[in-house]
């Protein structure tokens, strides 16, 4: 199992964990709050008692005391007390200062009450009168029943913030590492080639057969090249309005010559030519990066095809890079970017990671796997704005 599957399930396990938690809390609180308010149905149906004790003729002066006391004790549960015609009689626990300054206040409170029927109590009077007693969940409740909402908020915003600050330093490590390799790697191989440059002058004097020279001296361009680009990913480097066809067939060229007749390259560019803010050196590497993984998917024999399409509005240009080769799993299409990510028993796995951040972060464009087909082949994309 390799290193981003074990990260990848590595996450899965912690979501599947934080919901775990997530559902015991809400189960818990739920299981609470239906006790609770089982224990004030209680409360208002003992107070319910009280208030029909009180309001019958014949009860005595001894439990007068006793009954007022169980209904004044109710200082937490809204409660009205209406008759049959639906008059409102008295009411308890209600914002007093918003009944005072809204006439319609308690109608409007009666009247979302009366809607649950499960939280009325009927009081049978003498002389086949009846009173109702309406009452609803108090404020204490209905904030507990809230609880377990609230808290999951702030839990999922505290490990939002904490991952994104995470993520921030992680990636700022990343950039540190990159600049650093990078400007190392192009002063090391800075060295041995302004070496190979004098030996050049040398070999010119004492008469070295041109074509040998001439074949060193293209190398010698090369490897300027890959220093060009180390540097320029150690510093912040320069767009200018490039024709994208000349970047793209420079990298052709210099692929011909590399790989094998049976791997043939084709393209299919706009008759026009398109300029996009380019930094070639650097971009020239995405196209072969994206190649040279092609080349190594295809095998023996295939064909890579890269195609240049620019939506009608002239806000898009497509770079589709399409080959015949074995293709990428689709649990793949995001990882193959991650730096180390290799399928070859000796590669780096840096070549695509280094292209999405040229893409990315230098160019302020995309690239992703359009689409790929088991033993069929693959199509790379890259978005880039003209």
């Amino acid at each position: 199992m390799s290193f981003y599957n074990r990260k990848k399930y590595w996450k899965y396990a912690l979501m599947a964990c934080a919901l775990l938690i997530g559902v015991f809390t809400v189960v818990y609180t739920s299981r609470l709050v239906e006790e609770l308010k089982a224990e004030e149905r209680k409360k208002i149906r003992l107070w319910a008692e009280a208030t029909k004790k009180l309001v019958e003729a014949d009860i005595s002066y001894e439990n007068l005391d006793f009954l007022l006391q169980v209904v004044q004790n109710n200082s937490n549960i809204p409660v009205i007390l209406a008759d049959e015609t639906g008059n409102i009689i008295s009411y308890r626990n209600f914002d007093s200062s918003r009944v005072q300054n809204d006439s319609l206040y308690l109608r409007r409170q009666f009247e979302m009450m009366k809607k649950n029927r499960s939280q009325v109590i009927e009081i049978s009077l003498s002389g086949q009168r009846k009173n109702y007693i309406y009452y609803k969940d108090s404020l204490l409740l209905t904030r507990i029943n809230y609880y377990p909402f609230i808290q999951l908020a702030i839990v999922i915003i505290f490990m939002l913030i904490a991952y994104m600050a995470f993520s921030a330093a992680r990636k700022a490590e990343q950039n540190s590492v990159w600049v650093g390799l990078s400007k190392e790697t192009a002063h090391q191989l800075g060295t041995p080639t302004s070496s190979l440059m004098a030996w050049i002058e040398i070999m010119k004097e004492k008469n070295f057969p041109h074509d040998i020279i001439s074949e060193i001296e293209k190398d010698i361009r090369r490897l300027e090249i890959i220093t060009s680009r180390f540097s320029s990913i150690g510093s912040r480097p320069v767009l200018k309005d490039t024709k994208i066809k000349d970047v793209i067939n420079n990298v052709i060229e210099y692929l011909k010559l590399k790989i094998p007749s049976t791997i043939t390259i084709e393209t299919d560019f706009p008759v026009t030519d398109v300029y996009v803010p380019l930094n070639a050196p650097l971009f020239e590497w995405v196209i072969e990066n994206v190649c040279k993984n092609a080349i190594d998917a295809i095998g023996d024999e295939g064909k890579i095809t890269i195609t240049i399409t620019i939506t009608s509005t002239l806000r898009k240009l497509f770079i589709d890079i399409a080959d015949t080769g074995k293709g990428i799993p689709r649990s793949d299409f995001k990882t193959i970017f991650k730096p180390g990510y290799t399928t070859k028993p000796r590669g780096w796995g840096l070549g695509l990671s280094l292209a999405k951040r040229i893409v990315e972060e230098y160019h302020k464009g995309k690239i992703y796997v359009l689409s790929s087909t088991p033993g069929k082949g693959t199509v790379m994309r890259i978005e880039l704005k003209p």
